[in-house]
């Protein structure tokens, strides 16, 4: 079935097509049917070019449908590559991106036919965009598909344009994400020049040809991607998009933060291992970028109310774990918290939506409370998830997390590139972080399934739980918030590591040389990463339960009131950017309009037809109409010219 590969992408692309041009005639029931039936095709034929493609041992696979460019001996071909990473990459998008659907069904069921359409069209096209950058072989394909999930989100964030918020939000997401594109193109020309190609396999067989010659360019090259994906993974300074894309409906923010969207910059750095593994500095810059970012974004969502803003501001902390790792020469490890990462954060979501759903539409966790009475399997699921998420074991998040921080002590303590300091800084920073995490998620927790319901008689009186086709989806992402993290056991060695075994071969990392921790090391760092979880949980169970919940909370914030408004207003970031860059732009914007394109352009243009017209009203006195007149003035004109030239 791998001749098939190219099925995978054209399912989704197809069903967003008929949706869009049958938006104004279909029922939601056919709607429904193209939707989820093209991404349900879609995982079928991956999961059988899985099946053709196991116990191949880390080969690789290229479909060429056709030749895209072709100039002089330069030529790109639209082509699509099957290896572990992508192969990896291929199961969990195909999978929780048909969850994703299926639940949207129930979700979405009140919007119009046609606005109905329209959503489950974009969700479409949304998959092929994904699958496009994760297949890609050559780097111009993966950018295709990088700037396709980048309109989707502008289309999906600002599904309801009619609202002025919404529109912004998907507005500030397309622009910022635009900063980062920019880097990534850069980049790619630098790639072509110094190589000649932009092909994955050319690129990576240039480097491995002349290491020495090529690491002069890797640094600038992996710096310049690197960009790229702060910007589509909202890390430090790029993250302001993602709290915002919220405005989306429910089921778009798990298909962002956990199958598709963010996940890319992650993807993309693993990809291009080969490219990061000959610069120490871009490595070191890819670290400590995730590890600030990890802690910052884990300390806002410590003030935050509304539920999917807690669930935000976690996934660009966690996706700070997923580069910390990288930037360990951790590929593998990074890649596995974005293959666990993908289903506990989507079942986040998703069960933050049948929240949302049963509150009619209220995402303020001040006002609900006790739903674990009216809402038990959304609230088992969203509490299996949240364990994943806080690194308990045995949950995935625990293994691929601390997988991660393994690594990150190992570079520091094996001195990685001589930064190992650094490094040692920044597992400080993870551990703290996983601290944090498991904090606030079960603050959310508690907030909104314990204690007494706070949103009103008449909005308690309508609780419910939702509809299986919403409930299910939630079933299969908790199971799979369990199981999914026994494919990574790292204590035991590499060789019940079956996640790095299987990506090994694409994705091999940078080795920390000459120092292994003992056992006894392990268990103590893993001891201690579980401890500080704990902790954190146990914290919020002071805090938020019990008769008193939120007295505590209430006090400090009183007594720090500067610290907590700084914190509860995401250290006015966004107003710092508003100050220092739309504001001045703004008002840039607002002079060459008024002042340059007003007065100097238009008063130019304004001018040359005044002086033109006024031309024009003196010569008509000369326009008599008597050939007597005309004849004189030719020959005036006739002899002044004859006078010049003679004299």
């Amino acid at each position: 079935m791998l001749n098939l590969l190219w099925l995978v992408l054209a399912f989704p692309l197809a069903g967003a097509v008929v949706l869009l041009a049958g938006a104004r005639r279909f029922t939601h029931r056919t709607t429904a049917a193209v939707g989820v039936g093209a991404t349900g095709l879609s995982l079928l034929v991956a999961l059988g070019v899985l099946a053709s493609y196991a116990g191949r041992h880390g080969e690789v696979v290229t479909q060429t449908l056709y030749r895209w460019i072709a100039a002089g001996d330069f030529s790109v071909e639209v082509a699509f590559r099957l290896d572990p990473l992508s192969a990896v990459m291929l199961f969990f998008v195909t999978f929780v991106g048909f969850l994703i659907h299926v639940y949207s069904t129930g979700y979405m069921h009140d919007e119009p036919p046609t606005a109905f359409a329209r959503y489950f069209a974009y969700l479409n096209l949304f998959m092929f965009a994904m699958l496009t950058l994760v297949l890609g072989a050559n780097l111009l394909v993966l950018f295709v598909g990088w700037e396709g999930v980048g309109l989707c989100s502008y289309l999906l964030i600002g599904f309801y344009f009619e609202k002025d918020w919404c529109a912004a939000a998907g507005k500030k997401a397309f622009v910022v994400n635009r900063i980062g594109d920019f880097g990534f193109l850069l980049a790619i020309f630098m790639a072509f020049k110094a190589f000649g190609t932009v092909d994955m396999a050319g690129l990576q067989a240039a480097m491995a040809a002349d290491p020495a010659a090529a690491a002069r360019w890797a640094t600038p090259i992996a710096l310049l991607l690197f960009v790229g994906a702060v910007g589509k993974s909202a890390q430090l300074p790029l993250y302001v998009w993602l709290p915002d894309a919220m405005a989306g409906p429910t089921p778009v923010s798990a298909l962002i933060h956990a199958a598709t969207m963010v996940t890319a910059g992650v993807y993309m750095v693993a990809r291009t291992s080969f490219v990061y593994a000959l610069s120490p500095t871009a490595l070191l810059v890819v670290a400590v970028v995730g590890g600030l970012t990890a802690v910052f974004a884990a300390t806002i969502g410590l003030a935050q109310n509304d539920i999917k803003k807690v669930l935000a501001y976690s996934t660009v902390s966690q996706l700070g774990y997923m580069f910390m790792g990288a930037g360990a020469g951790a590929f593998t490890a990074a890649i596995f918290h974005v293959f666990t990462h993908a289903f506990f954060k989507a079942c986040l979501f998703l069960g933050s939506g049948s929240v949302i759903h049963a509150c009619g539409g209220e995402q303020d966790m001040r006002k609900m409370g006790g739903l674990r009475h009216h809402m038990k399997a959304t609230y088992w699921t969203f509490l299996v998830a949240t364990l994943a998420l806080a690194g308990i074991p045995v949950f995935a998040g625990f293994f691929s997390k601390d997988e991660i921080l393994a690594k990150v002590f190992a570079a520091g303590a094996g001195n990685l590139h001589g930064y190992g300091k650094v490094y040692l800084v920044l597992w400080g920073l993870g551990v703290a972080g996983a601290f944090l995490t498991a904090f606030y998620m079960f603050r959310a927790v508690y907030m909104t399934f314990f204690g007494s319901f706070r949103g009103g008689p008449e909005a308690e009186h309508h609780l419910h739980e939702s509809p299986g086709v919403m409930v299910w989806p939630l079933r299969i992402l908790a199971a799979g918030s369990v199981v999914v993290g026994f494919v990574g056991i790292g204590f035991f060695g590499p060789r019940f590591n079956l996640f790095e075994r299987f990506l090994h071969p694409v994705a091999p990392g940078v080795e920390v040389e000459g120092w292994h921790a003992g056992p006894a090391l392990e268990v103590g760092l893993i001891a201690l990463s579980v401890g500080v979880a704990v902790a954190g949980i146990l914290l919020a169970r002071r805090f938020y339960f019990g008769p008193d919940a939120g007295a505590i909370p209430a006090r400090l914030a009183t007594a720090w009131p500067r610290l907590y408004r700084t914190v509860a207003n995401k250290y006015w970031v966004d107003e710092g950017y508003d100050a220092a860059i739309v504001r001045p732009t703004n008002r840039l914007a607002w002079w060459l309009w008024k002042g340059l394109d007003t007065v100097v352009i238009d008063g130019v243009l304004v001018s040359l037809a005044f002086f033109t017209e006024i031309a024009g009203d003196l010569l008509r006195f000369v326009q008599t109409g008597n050939v007597r007149n005309y004849a004189l003035m030719v020959l005036g004109g006739a002899v002044a010219a004859a006078a010049w030239l003679l004299l």
